[in-house]
């Protein structure tokens, strides 16, 4: 097995911790920045981590903070690194990010966040726009980086 490939699904496992540890970790921060007291979390990304807040006084802050942070800290982390393979993972970061809500939205999953999302009163507008830009830019910058380092 050629080097990159090896190197590939390195980034790749790397990649999805990341994704996971931003995304859950953003849904932690916001919850404790808002006032929330953690009753449980879990991190593991072997699995769909998860945290629980009670009480959450500001559940649309605690749960948009997840994807928030969860797409901005690993473009921040990749502009700050300036290297190709940071930049698979802030670009994979961000298509997950995206897909994750989108597919929850049509699984309807009242215990994923989508549907938490709505059911604290965030526009429907605002999850599209937020799918429609993660997804896009995710998907141009994935692809292009998974190109660059699967053909050199």
């Amino acid at each position: 097995m050629p080097r990159r490939y090896l190197q590939f699904t390195l980034l790749l496992v790397i990649a999805w911790s990341v994704f996971v540890l931003t995304h859950e970790g953003g849904h932690i921060i916001g919850g404790w920045l808002s006032g929330g007291t953690l009753a449980e979390a879990d991190l593991l990304p072997w699995h769909l981590p998860h945290s629980r807040f009670a009480p959450d006084p500001h559940p649309l802050v605690t749960v948009w903070s997840g994807p928030l942070l969860g797409a901005i800290l690993p473009v921040a982390l990749a502009l700050a690194i300036g290297r190709n393979w940071a930049w698979l993972i802030a670009y994979f970061c961000l298509l997950a990010n995206g897909t994750y809500l989108a597919v929850a939205w049509v699984t309807g999953d009242r215990l994923l966040d989508t549907a938490r999302l709505l059911d604290a009163g965030a526009w429907s507008i605002s999850i599209v726009a937020y799918c429609a830009l993660t997804i896009s830019a995710g998907y141009v910058g994935f692809r292009r980086e998974c190109v660059r380092l699967l053909t050199r």
